[in-house]
């Protein structure tokens, strides 16, 4: 399993996890709105900017019938048309320009998700560093075969797919000539429930498919975020907002910019934590073993006079013998005389 770079951004287990601000549709079809979530994003910490590159046509078919209408009625979106709720999410395709030339001045690599062959020769054009297939599309051999084909990374959410589903797209992804692909665990449910994110399979993902892995994150808030970099996430993916309250298709499972600059930090915190398997303390902590516990004289004792549970005392510092000689030190006797708060040596004893 090799790095994978994205820009100037190297993705693998040696370095920070790369922090995506999925815009989706929460700028409410407003450029100025989604301007600022850039600048928030940026101010945030984030990496890198997503965007979805797709019209209400290219996704679905405008038909009044069930089949194209939201059933399920446990969904943010029950009783929305397909056609209706994309066309209300859709971020327009002369956008794009603008918001990744704001995007790369401040710093953030900024990439899109496409979701026909058209998009990818959409954002091909525009120079895009990588390509994100969401989870939806993830069989749609086609579209990755074509993504796939344009000699940049895939990155590749993993909702509700199959060991077969993501088989058959690495390989589709690898057969068009893409070796630098980076899969993300998810959940496709918004919003998703920790208790159903299964984050365990982050390391059995990546032994399965040698590729980097990472997780597209629908929960609210940042505890599952964090966790999954103590299991190997390279890439982390969340849904952005300027203001839940504000409304957006995808702000009820959605960071706030607060909330997106503490999953920076923390993100950031647990990957620097890992380390290294390690015993003894770490360099820094040498100067602490002065507060472990030794053994101290605690009463006078006379020169001749027995050391005894009474005149000595296992206590902290520990510039005295080591607690694991108070058996045989017991019984001894002083060599001289022993004033109280003496730490006990060899030398001291007869």
């Amino acid at each position: 399993m090799h790095d994978v770079r994205i820009g100037d951004r190297l993705i693998g287990q040696s370095d920070a996890p790369l922090i995506i601000a999925e815009l989706s549709g929460n700028h409410g079809q407003s450029l100025e709105t989604a301007m600022a979530m850039i600048d928030a994003a940026a101010k945030a910490g984030a990496h890198a900017i997503k965007l979805q590159t797709y019209t209400a046509d290219s996704m679905t078919l405008d038909v009044d019938s069930s089949d194209f209408t939201i059933n399920e009625s446990d969904s943010l979106w029950f009783g929305e048309k397909l056609h209706a709720l994309y066309q209300k999410a859709a971020t327009p395709y002369e956008w794009h320009k603008p918001l990744f030339d704001h995007a790369r001045q401040q710093g953030l690599m900024a990439f899109s998700s496409p979701f026909d062959e058209h998009a990818v020769e959409f954002l091909h054009a525009l120079d895009v560093p990588c390509f994100k297939i969401a989870s939806f599309e993830l069989t749609d051999l086609p579209l990755i075969a074509c993504a796939a084909s344009k000699g940049k990374p895939l990155i590749m959410s993993t909702g509700m797919a199959s060991l077969a589903d993501i088989q058959q797209a690495v390989e589709t992804a690898r057969g068009a000539g893409c070796d630098d692909i980076i899969l993300l665990k998810c959940t496709s449910t918004y919003p998703a429930d920790a208790g159903n994110t299964n984050l365990a399979t982050i390391p059995n993902m990546r032994d399965a498919f040698g590729c980097q892995v990472g997780l597209s994150d629908h929960t609210r808030g940042i505890g599952v975020s964090v966790a999954s970099v103590a299991l190997g996430a390279t890439v982390i993916e969340k849904h952005f907002v300027l203001d839940r309250n504000a409304g957006g298709v995808d702000a009820e499972f959605s960071l706030q910019p607060e909330e997106l600059s503490a999953l920076v930090t923390e993100t950031h915190r647990a990957w620097l934590a890992m380390g290294n398997v390690r015993y003894g303390g770490a360099a820094v902590e040498e100067k602490s073993k002065q507060y472990r516990r030794s053994i101290y004289v605690a009463e006078d004792i006379a020169a001749g006079e027995a050391l005894t549970r009474d005149n000595l005392r296992i206590v902290r510092p520990a510039f005295g013998l080591a607690p694991k000689h108070w058996s045989r030190v017991l019984g001894s006797v002083a060599s001289q005389d022993l004033k109280k708060g003496t730490a006990l040596s060899w030398e001291l004893i007869q």
